[in-house]
Parts: structure tokens; sequence; C-alpha cells
């Protein structure tokens, strides 16, 4: 659906009462400068004020732009608002943004999908586990991580049952719901999908941590990671990878866009990680870097990623 940017009132959605709120911010100051550039009408409002929700129902507004992250924006809860109040949003539905945002639950659809993606283990309690069953199911060293967050929080790599321990602890201070994920070493990568029933994936790209993976200072501290975009690797794995992430897109209901996070082992096998609904738009987020590799502005996607929306 083509659009008049000039003619089109936005909420941007940014804030937010998640973990994440500070990233969310960030994003939208973003998201902002594009939409602005691009020529449409545009309001900031937080949803974690009270004030800003009624400006939001009582607005004459077209469409909703969404930067939130995490808990609360990213899981379903703002999309399902944005249903009742009959305001189009950017971005993927209620069930898919829930879906999407347990990984748990999103590990079921990807091996429903034949997309590879790590063994892993769900625990809701660290009390009386079996942490040598545990390391016998994915391996002396693993990955453990809340099941409901983004950002890498409460991510850690450890190798032993006493890190294993603790680790599973500190998790679940994120999340009642934690993985313990086989640790899958090689080089990290990630593929932004844009569309809907005909989405394409953009050019593929790796990160490069200074520390020893892509962790929350690594994303957001300037300096915290090198992103190689098109990533350097041969064409027909560029394909297979690419197809993977549009796989991950359309097996998990993904509207608009999305991005999916890999590991490409020795062996040549990409791992998925999960799939964000909402990726960042931070100066140094990967989905703005992707499109401009792909040739086109981050104006020219925040406009598209509009009119998506507006076909729905």
């Amino acid at each position: 659906m083509k659009i008049t940017p000039s003619q089109t009132r936005v909420a941007l959605l940014a804030g937010g009462r998640s973990g994440e709120r500070q990233i969310s911010l960030m994003s939208g100051r973003g998201a902002k400068e594009a939409l602005v550039e691009a020529g449409f009408n545009v309001t900031e409002l937080d949803p974690a004020n009270k004030e800003d929700l009624k400006e939001l129902i009582d607005g004459d507004f077209d469409i909703a732009f969404l930067c939130l992250h995490g808990k609360y924006g990213e899981d379903g809860a703002m999309q399902g608002f944005l249903e009742v109040i009959g305001l189009p949003y950017i971005g993927s539905n209620v069930w898919s943004s829930a879906l999407a945002m347990d990984k748990a639950k999103t590990k079921v659809f990807y091996k429903n999908n034949d997309i590879y993606t790590p063994t892993s283990i769900t625990l809701t309690s660290s009390e009386g586990l079996d942490l040598d069953a545990i390391i016998s199911e994915v391996g002396e060293t693993c990955v453990v991580k809340p099941s409901k967050e983004g950002s890498t929080l409460g991510v850690y790599i450890v190798s032993g049952k006493e890190d294993l321990q603790q680790a599973i602890q500190d998790a679940l201070t994120f999340d009642d719901h934690v993985l313990v994920e086989s640790y899958v070493k090689g080089k990290e990568l990630t593929v932004a999908v844009v569309g809907n029933d005909k989405a394409r994936a953009l050019p593929i790209i790796e990160i490069i941590p200074t520390g020893d993976f892509y962790d929350f200072d690594s994303k957001y501290k300037p300096g915290g990671s090198s992103h190689v975009c098109p990533a350097e690797i041969d064409a027909d794995l560029t394909s297979m990878i690419q197809e993977a992430a549009v796989n991950a897109h359309n097996a998990l209901g993904c509207r608009g866009v999305s991005r999916t996070d890999f590991i490409l082992d020795d062996s040549g096998k990409a791992w998925a990680l999960e799939t964000n609904t909402l990726p960042g738009m931070t100066a140094t987020s990967l989905l703005p870097d992707a499109a401009r590799a792909s040739g086109q502005t981050f104006s020219e996607l925040c406009k598209e990623l509009i009119e998506l929306a507006l076909e729905e």
C-alpha cells in the first residue's frame, strides 16, 4: 500500500517498562530521525506513562510505529492493546509476538520446520536439579538464558556443575522459565527479514564482539562489537542461511520485519538461536546496517514497514 508520508500521522512508541527501556528509547530516537527525514508527522509516546496511553487512544493517529523491546512491548501486550483500540501497528501480531518472545516455544516451531537449533532443556526452578543429567543432555559447556528476555539480559556461558547452578539461579531472576542450551562455537550471524507473505532476507551480518560473545555491552556500547555486512561467507551458504531466516519468519507468523540470530559452526551448519520481532533501531543496531547494505536507506525501510502494516 503506497502512502503519502506528510499525510500520515505516526505515533512512535518507545520506552515502556521492560529491562530494555533505555535501549527502546535509543531505538525511538533513531527511528524518529528516519521517519522525519521521510516526511512523516511523528508524535513520541511512552507506554510507561498513562497520559501517553490516553493520548494514543484519543489521538487521531494513522499508525503506531513500535520501538519497544522486551516485556510489555515485544511480547504481544502492546500489540493486543493496539488491536483493542483499532490502531494499525508495524510488526507482528499478538500471537506471533508472544511466540517469538518465548525462546522455548520458538524452538518447537524451528524444529517442526526443519530449522537447526541447539538442544535445550527448560527449567522453572533451581531447586533439586540433577545437574549431571542436564550436562549429559546439553554438554559440559552450555548457555543459560531466560526464556522471555531480550538484549542478552541474564545470558551466561558456563562450564561445570557449580557455574551451571549459579547461572540458573541468576537467570531465574529475569524470568520464571530458563533455557539451558548446548553451546555451539562459531561465527555469530544475524539475518533481518522484511515483508509479509512475500518476505525477503536482507544481507547477512557477521557480528564480531570484543568480549566472549554478543552480550549487552557488545550490542549497545560503542566499540563493543564490529559488524561485517555482507558477511564474508560463500554464496551457497549465504543463500541457505537467508532461506532459513525467511523460513523462521514464516514459521513464527512474523509480519513486517524480524531478525533471526544464528551460529555458523566449523562444519558449515547454521544453528538458529532466536527470532526478534522488533529489532533494535539504535545507531549501533543491526537492522539499519543490513538495510543500507541492501541499498535501502533507513528512512526508506521505515516507510516500507508502515506500508506493510497498512496492507494488513
